[in-house]
């Protein structure tokens, strides 16, 4: 009988990849690596670095912001503001909502779904109430506002449109983690609040009310799989 060969692996970690990174550079701030003023190296950089995506680099930095261990420069960089974080608690409090990634996730999975029953199950009703958000919508881009109470409402009147309650709750949880995400509510406001963004997205929003006014379910499915892909590239890639 052969011995029993003993192996030493190392711990397996069940962390996402952005809390992995956030620990990472707040223990090097923290071990003195970089001090009070330095600049952190760039998104790309430290993609390369990890060998990850820029989607868990950039959440991990917005932690770091939100937990005031560094600042933004825009269009500059990002600094050192502390060796601590400012909230004295050793789990950052971010880390206890959803995600953006899993709440982009999720959105590009679940919202083509929804869509597809909204157009074929619309009432007039429903197409009325539509309508009225996205004129309030054009409203709010023409004078460069992006309000995301708006969007948040047009999405749900999607749900409440495919006249599935299942789907209703879920466009309501989603909404919610959201709302209860600041990483999520930082990261779109750097971006959606962009003058060029604001009129792309009112655009697709546009043409998304539109195939559903037509009862056209396999266009209106492919726009929002688009809307929701260039959500992700919005998000995660600028």
């Amino acid at each position: 009988m052969r011995e029993v060969i003993k192996i030493s692996f190392n711990r397996v970690s069940s962390e996402k990849l952005y809390i992995q990174i956030y620990n990472q550079i707040l223990s090097e701030i923290q071990s003195g690596s970089f001090n009070i003023g330095d600049k952190l190296p760039a998104e790309r950089e430290l993609c390369a670095q990890f060998g990850v995506s820029r989607a868990p680099v950039r959440q991990a930095l917005s932690a770091l912001e939100l937990n005031g261990v560094i600042y933004s420069r825009q269009g500059e960089g990002v600094y050192v503001k502390n060796t601590q974080i400012s909230n004295c608690s050793d789990s950052p409090f971010i880390f206890d909502s959803t995600s953006p990634e899993d709440i982009v996730e999720a959105r590009m999975n679940i919202e083509p779904i929804i869509i597809k029953y909204a157009a074929l199950r619309a009432t007039d009703e429903d197409i009325e109430e539509l309508r009225s958000t996205i004129q309030k919508m054009e409203e709010e881009t023409k004078a460069g506002i992006y309000a995301p109470e708006t969007d948040e409402a047009l999405h749900k009147g999607i749900a409440k449109a495919s006249h599935n309650d299942l789907y209703i709750k879920i466009m309501s949880a989603i909404s919610e983690a959201m709302k209860q995400q600041e990483m999520w509510k930082l990261i779109r406001d750097r971006t959606f609040t962009r003058p060029d963004y604001q009129v792309v997205n009112f655009e697709e929003h546009k043409m998304i009310i539109k195939a559903i006014e037509e009862h056209n379910e396999s266009k209106a499915v492919k726009l929002m799989t688009t809307h929701m892909q260039n959500l992700y590239d919005r998000y995660w890639k600028d």
